[in-house]
C-alpha cells in the first residue's frame, strides 16, 4: 500500500466527461484521460486489502463480483502510486490482454467490489488501467514481440472478437501459427462494428489488429466458416479450431406489423453507422434517424447506444422502452456488497437524451404490443401497454408513440446455427456450443474448442477476454501435451 491514508485524503476522481450538448456534435471519444499525477492520487487510495475482491471475480448472489481476469488491481495501483510505471504495466499486461478495451468498455466490475465502496466511493480502478495502457503505447512501450520459435503447429481461430482475439493472441505468443478468420470485411468483431465508436475508436481497434499481425498472426477477412469455407477444409488444413463466432442471433419483438420497413435490430442499426464512419462520412449511413421519432426496445448497454447514436444523427425524438421496473437508486439490504449493485444506471446516451430533451428516454415498465403502419405500409407510431410485477399487461394503460423508426435491442439468444452444424456440435439448451463443465472442447468434434458468447451466451467483453485466454491453454495442452501458457 503506497498511502495507508489515502483512501482518507484524496477523493474519489471518476473520468471526467466533454457535457452531453457538445459531445453530441459528433462521434469521437468524449471521456478525456486523467493526468499522471491525478491516476497516482487515485492509486493512493486503493488500500491493497487482505481480502481484494476487486480481483475476485466471484459468483454472489447470482452475479460475478470482481474482475473475471483477476487483475492485479492493488498492486498495479501501489506501482501507480509509487511511480513505478513500468512495473505496473507488466502487471497489468500478466492477466489482461487488451486493457486498452476494458478500460473504455468494461462496467468495472472491480470497482463495484472495491472495499472502499462499502462506506464510501471505491477507487477509481479502470480509468488507472485505461491511463497505464495509453501511456504505454504512447511512449512506444507496446511492442511487436514475435515469438522466437514457432511450433509447427497451426490453429485456426472463427471470429475475431475479444475472445477470438485473446485466444489468437496467447497461442500466437506461445509459437504456434495462428490465422483468425472473419465473415467482415475488417477484424474486431464486435469491437469494431457492434460498439459506436464514441465508447471505442476503432482506431484503437485497428492498432492492436496491427501489433498482432505484425507479431505473426494472420487475418483473413470477408471468409464466413461454414459457408465459404467447410468445416472439412479448415480441419484438414489446421491441427486445431478454436470457434468465437459469439451470440448473434438477435432476440425479435413478435408483434403485428413487424414485417415491414424501418424496423432493426439494434447491431444491424449500428453497425450501419459504423461503416458510414469508417468510411469518412457519418451521413451516409444505409439507416439514419435524422428527423425522425425513434423507439427502442430494450434497456441494455445496446439500446442506450442506440440513445446516443441517434442524437448524433439529429433525432426528433428518442424513447427507451424497459419491461423491467425502475431499479433502486441506491443498494438495498437485498443486495449487499460485494455483491453487483442491481441499482438504476443511467448511461451517457440516456444523459444526453436528458440535456437535449429535458427528461430520461426511458420508460420502464413498459412493452410494444404493435405497430402502426399508414396505407403505404410506412411505419407511424407504435402501440404500447404497462405490465405489472409479473411482465402481464395491465388494462387501461394503452399508449400510442410516435414512431419512424424501431430498433429492437433485446438481447440476443444465442450464436447462429450454421457453424456448430457444419462442425456436428453438440448445443446446450441456449443454444451454445456444449463443453464439458470448466472445459473448451466442443463437444461433438475432435480437435474443436469454442470460447467467448458462443460458448457461455451473451456476456461481457471482460468475459470474452477470459475465455479465450483460458480456451488457448487448453488448445496448447492439447496440442503439445502440456501448457506452457499460466
Amino acid at each position: 500500500m503506497g498511502k495507508p491514508t489515502g483512501f482518507l485524503e484524496y477523493p474519489r476522481q471518476g473520468e471526467p466527461a466533454q457535457p452531453p450538448l457538445e459531445r453530441i456534435t459528433h462521434f469521437n471519444e468524449f471521456h478525456p484521460r486523467l493526468s499522471r499525477e491525478e491516476r497516482r492520487r487515485q492509486g493512493g487510495r486503493c488500500m491493497a486489502c487482505g481480502v481484494p475482491f476487486c480481483q475476485s471475480g466471484a459468483v454472489l448472489g447470482g452475479m460475478v463480483s470482481g474482475c473475471p481476469l483477476h487483475n492485479l488491481v492493488p498492486e498495479w495501483n501501489d506501482l501507480i502510486y509509487t511511480g513505478s510505471f513500468d512495473h505496473a504495466l507488466r502487471r497489468l499486461l500478466k492477466t489482461n490482454s487488451f486493457p486498452e478495451f476494458t478500460g473504455r468498455v468494461c462496467p468495472a466490475l472491480c470497482e463495484a467490489a472495491c472495499t472502499c465502496g462499502l462506506h464510501g466511493e471505491p477507487v477509481t480502478v479502470r480509468e488507472n488501467e485505461l491511463g497505464i495502457i495509453e501511456e504505454a503505447w504512447e511512449k512506444g512501450l507496446v511492442q511487436p514481440r514475435p515469438p522466437r520459435v514457432r511450433t509447427e503447429k497451426k490453429v485456426a481461430v472463427v471470429g475475431s472478437g475479444p475472445s477470438g482475439l485473446a485466444c489468437a493472441d496467447r497461442l500466437n505468443h506461445r509459437g504456434h501459427s495462428v490465422t483468425v478468420f472473419e465473415r467482415a470485411d475488417r477484424p474486431g468483431g464486435l469491437l469494431m462494428y457492434g460498439i459506436p465508436n464514441m465508447k471505442l475508436e476503432k482506431s484503437v481497434v485497428a492498432r492492436r489488429i496491427d501489433l498482432m499481425t505484425k507479431e505473426g498472426v494472420t487475418f483473413r477477412t470477408s471468409v464466413d466458416v461454414g459457408r465459404d469455407l467447410s468445416a472439412q477444409a479448415i480441419l484438414e488444413e489446421f491441427d486445431a479450431v478454436v470457434l468465437c463466432c459469439g451470440a448473434a442471433r438477435p432476440r425479435d419483438l413478435a408483434v403485428p406489423g413487424r414485417e415491414g420497413e424501418s424496423v432493426l435490430f439494434a447491431v444491424d442499426y449500428l453497425k450501419a453507422a459504423t461503416v458510414a464512419l469508417l468510411a469518412g462520412d457519418p451521413a451516409s449511413t444505409t439507416v439514419s434517424a435524422r428527423g425522425l421519432d425513434v423507439v427502442i426496445v430494450g434497456g441494455g448497454d445496446t439500446g442506450n447506444d442506440c440513445v446516443g447514436t441517434a442524437l448524433r444523427q439529429g433525432c426528433k425524438s428518442v424513447t427507451q422502452l424497459e419491461m423491467m421496473p425502475k431499479a433502486p437508486d441506491h443498494r438495498t439490504d437485498a443486495c449487499p456488497w460485494p455483491e453487483w449493485p442491481k441499482v438504476c444506471k443511467t448511461d451517457y446516451g440516456q444523459q444526453e437524451a436528458a440535456a437535449v430533451f429535458g427528461h430520461d428516454p426511458r420508460i420502464f415498465q413498459t412493452t410494444v404490443t404493435s405497430l402502426v403502419r399508414d396505407a403505404e405500409g410506412h411505419l407511424t407510431a407504435v402501440e404500447t401497454v404497462k405490465l405489472d410485477e409479473k411482465l402481464q399487461p395491465v388494462a387501461g394503460t394503452e399508449e400510442k408513440l410516435p414512431c419512424q423508426l424501431l430498433l429492437i435491442a433485446a438481447g440476443f439468444l444465442g450464436p447462429e446455427d450454421y457453424v456448430p452444424q457444419a462442425f456436428g456440435l453438440e448445443r446446450t439448451p441456449r443454444s451454445c456450443v456444449k463443453t464439458d463443465e470448466g472445459h473448451y472442447t466442443a463437444c461433438g468434434a475432435q480437435r474443436v474448442f469454442t470460447a467467448g458468447d458462443m460458448h457461455r451466451g451473451q456476456s461481457l467483453v471482460v468475459w470474452a477476454i477470459r475465455e479465450g485466454r483460458e480456451a488457448a491453454r487448453e488448445v496448447d495442452q492439447a496440442l503439445m501435451g502440456y501448457t506452457a501458457l499460466e
